[in-house]
């Protein structure tokens, strides 16, 4: 199933658990739901996601490939640079200082198409996010992993990045 295909069905599912939790709460049996309120809700939402997705299949992923290739170092996150608003971005901005890499960041928060595409353009479903060269690295867990072990210094390197944690 495709990652697009799951995320229509969390969405149809969440959708119907709250319709049911509302009709369990105003005393409708399970037989009155299944056959009134959910056959109606779930075709309802389909339009919707749909057009959501076609418009970030399009100008939304185009305006994503120029964003991640506008640099060596790009960094999708909450919050800026200067101001991350959350712990995993920071840490981030924190790792890349430490070793001295320039680097462009987008703000996710002030752009929820952005917020959105980005997941679904690397496929990965968290923020903060890194694109070297504009391939994606991974989050913020990864980039750590890489920096404790070292590997962070020959990633730089590979991309014509010297690190001033690199020993001469």
């Amino acid at each position: 199933m495709s990652l697009v295909s799951k995320s229509l069905l969390l969405s149809i599912r969440t959708s119907t658990t709250r319709l049911m939790s509302r009709c369990f709460s105003s005393g409708l049996t399970k037989s009155a739901i299944n056959s009134q309120y959910l056959k109606v809700a779930q075709p309802k939402l389909l339009p919707i996601r749909q057009t959501i997705l076609a418009r970030y299949s399009t100008e939304t992923k185009q305006k994503i490939d120029e964003m991640v290739k506008s640099d060596d170092v790009v960094i999708f996150m909450k919050g800026t640079a200067d101001q991350p608003m959350c712990g995993f971005s920071k840490a981030v901005v924190d790792i890349l200082n430490m070793h001295g890499v320039q680097f462009k960041s987008f703000n996710v928060l002030s752009d929820e198409e952005i917020r959105s595409g980005i997941k679904e353009y690397s496929n990965w479903p968290t923020i903060p996010q890194i694109f070297f060269k504009g391939e994606f690295i991974g989050g913020c867990d990864i980039l750590l992993e890489m920096h404790r072990g070292g590997e962070l210094i020959d990633e730089l390197s590979k991309i014509g990045i010297k690190s001033k944690l690199e020993e001469d």
